[in-house]
């Protein structure tokens, strides 16, 4: 069980390390819909900060984080797959800023952990 673990483990980090040079070379500032916020990211973490000052009440955002590397399958715990998937952040209103990454989510233990490769903010609640 070890074995396997410390397999998976080296496996993971060789992967991890080759898109996170990747993702490296293509960071930087993101123009997002709605186009008054501004996103930056880096290879482990991005940042959403929006200005809309012409929001109507109630509005909300939410910070979407597309990643690459080790997460749980969903309905299928305890099993984990390599691949692609998506992290989103709490919701945020329209004049705020959110933090979003690849790994532990809204302060929950968990497992995953990848590369940021995109990063988008949508609208939480209209």
């Amino acid at each position: 069980m070890r074995s396997t673990i410390r397999a998976a483990a080296r496996v993971t980090a060789a992967v991890v390390t080759g898109v996170a040079f990747a993702a490296i070379i293509g960071s930087g500032t993101a123009q997002a819909a709605p186009q008054d916020c501004v996103i930056q990211r880096d290879a482990f973490s991005a940042t959403a900060t929006c200005h809309d000052t012409d929001a109507p009440p109630g509005r909300e955002y939410a910070l979407i984080v597309d990643c690459w590397g080790l997460h749980g399958i969903p309905n299928a715990f305890p099993f984990y797959a390599i691949g692609p998937f998506s992290q989103s952040s709490r919701s945020f209103v329209p004049t705020g800023q959110a933090t979003g990454a690849c790994g532990t989510n809204w302060g929950a233990p968990a497992l995953d952990a990848g590369v940021i490769t995109n990063a988008h903010v949508e609208i939480y609640r209209q």
